[in-house]
């Protein structure tokens, strides 16, 4: 079998950064390096104890995540779909060690406005294979806990962000284009957003004073727009309609990501105090809220309640309340899921998204929910002068011009990477690829398995007499 050159150079890319990761020497501790950082006797058992747990429950929704789609597509797609997710465990989890962490969290490299300096994008060069980042904390970022720790909670945000946009292009991707597309998302787009945003000097964070507790406008804003950039680009599939394969996937990823979302959000206090206790609470009554909401709203329109749209309900009120959680009441998070899930319900039934093949509905779950979460809460978060209803009439007019600004960015610049990703490998599958689904085309793997060849081990098992 002839191997195509695109499959070399993946190998090539993945050999010489292991063997640079075996003969990588870290660099000293020099004292004006160790002077960023705090002491041994500076870190707090608790935190760091409940910051592991965190990371963990933030890594189990990239599979959950993985379960929720697979249910909901085709029966021919659902491995390929499920793989789209698992498989940014791997890349993203690379990326991120070698460079993301650097570009997202080091030094920061941007311009002075009025005499203060503002970043929107980390040096390279800071802290490559985790350079410097080790078991002291860094005052700057998070002076309570391990740096490392602290870079592995990150990395599991950036892992699950280019996942939630597979959703958008199921069933018609072709497996490497999708590899090469989420490597340059967290690099050009992931990155420098989650540096903008969460870096003491970022642009956004600091001059736009956006309050963004767990990722609405890094995670979800981010990648609903990628989806429909996606959508568009790969265009419609030939055949659109399915039915549901899994709908018991649907529930067990919805359940996986609602447990591991308290680990998203409350986890973004990198302590454990009352506001991990409040962003806790607040998480899991926004998706209540929300889950029931949409249900209701889904009757009043004449649709029957259904199992899919209580778990979407239920994702949408996690995705509204993410940017908040720690900086609103409980009562308001029932409101925050309530109102989020009816403007997104309305979203995805609109016209205009019924000539989007957004196949699973990302940017009306993902995409609307982030925006929705993210002036919800500058209409109410709490605090002197923190949002519209506390009279921070300037924070909130900043918020909606960073709003404005993320959209275009996340929106123009999935799309050039879209572009550029299919110039150098087509994105779509062909037309008889699809046809047969991308469960056999792509990954000879099929739920039936008498329609899929024997891979590996799997030979010695088949192998005729």
């Amino acid at each position: 079998m002839k191997i195509e050159k695109r499959w070399i150079v993946s190998f090539i890319v993945i050999s010489v950064v292991a063997t640079a990761g075996l003969f990588w020497q870290p660099s000293p501790d020099t004292p004006e390096v160790l002077s960023q950082f705090g002491k041994t006797d500076q870190i707090n058992a608790a935190d760091v104890a409940w910051m592991l747990t965190a990371s963990c429950l933030v890594l189990l929704m990239t599979p959950g995540l993985s379960f929720f789609y697979g249910g909901m597509v085709g029966k021919k797609n659902v491995i390929s779909t499920m793989l789209q997710s698992f498989i940014c465990l791997g890349v993203v989890t690379l990326i991120w060690i070698v460079v993301g962490f650097s570009l997202a969290f080091g030094e920061p490299l941007g311009f002075y406005i009025d005499g203060q300096f503002y970043s929107v994008i980390g040096n390279p060069l800071s802290f490559p294979f985790f350079d410097h980042v080790g078991v002291l904390p860094n005052l700057k970022m998070a002076s309570s806990i391990p740096f490392l720790l602290f870079a592995l909670f990150q990395m599991k945000f950036a892992i699950i962000t280019p996942a939630i946009i597979t959703g958008s292009f199921a069933e018609r991707v072709r497996f490497i284009s999708y590899l090469l597309f989420i490597c340059l998302f967290t690099l050009l787009i992931y990155a420098p957003l989650c540096h903008s945003v969460w870096h003491p000097n970022g642009i956004l964070g600091t001059y736009f004073g956006v309050k963004d507790f767990a990722g609405g406008t890094v995670v979800h804003m981010s990648a609903g727009f990628a989806a429909l950039a996606g959508a568009l680009v790969l265009g419609k599939r030939k055949n659109s309609s399915h039915i549901p394969t899994n709908i018991p996937f649907v529930l067990l990823g919805t359940g996986m990501l609602w447990f591991g979302w308290f680990g998203f959000n409350a986890g973004s206090t990198l302590a454990a105090n009352g506001t991990a206790a409040l962003a806790f609470a607040t998480t899991t009554t926004a998706s209540a809220a929300a889950m029931l909401t949409w249900i209701f709203f889904e009757r009043l329109n004449g649709r029957k309640v259904s199992a899919l749209g209580a778990c979407v309900g239920a994702v949408v009120g996690l995705v509204a309340i993410t940017p908040a959680a720690g900086y609103v009441t409980i009562p308001q998070s029932i409101f925050f899921g309530f109102i989020t899930a009816i403007v997104s319900n309305k979203v995805l039934n609109a016209k205009i998204m019924k000539k989007i093949d957004d196949t699973l509905d990302v940017f009306a779950c993902h995409g609307i929910g982030g925006i929705m979460g993210m002036i919800l809460t500058a209409i109410f978060a709490q605090g002197e002068n923190a949002s519209l209803l506390h009279g921070g009439w300037g924070v909130f007019s900043h918020h909606m011009m960073a709003l404005v600004l993320v959209s275009v960015f996340t929106f123009v610049g999935s799309l050039i990477l879209f572009k550029v990703t299919n110039v150098f490998i087509p994105l779509r599958v062909s037309e008889e690829a699809e046809q047969q689904g991308l469960d056999l085309s792509q990954h000879d793997e099929s739920l039936d398995p008498h329609k899929a060849e024997p891979v590996g081990i799997l030979n010695l098992i088949h192998e005729k007499p």
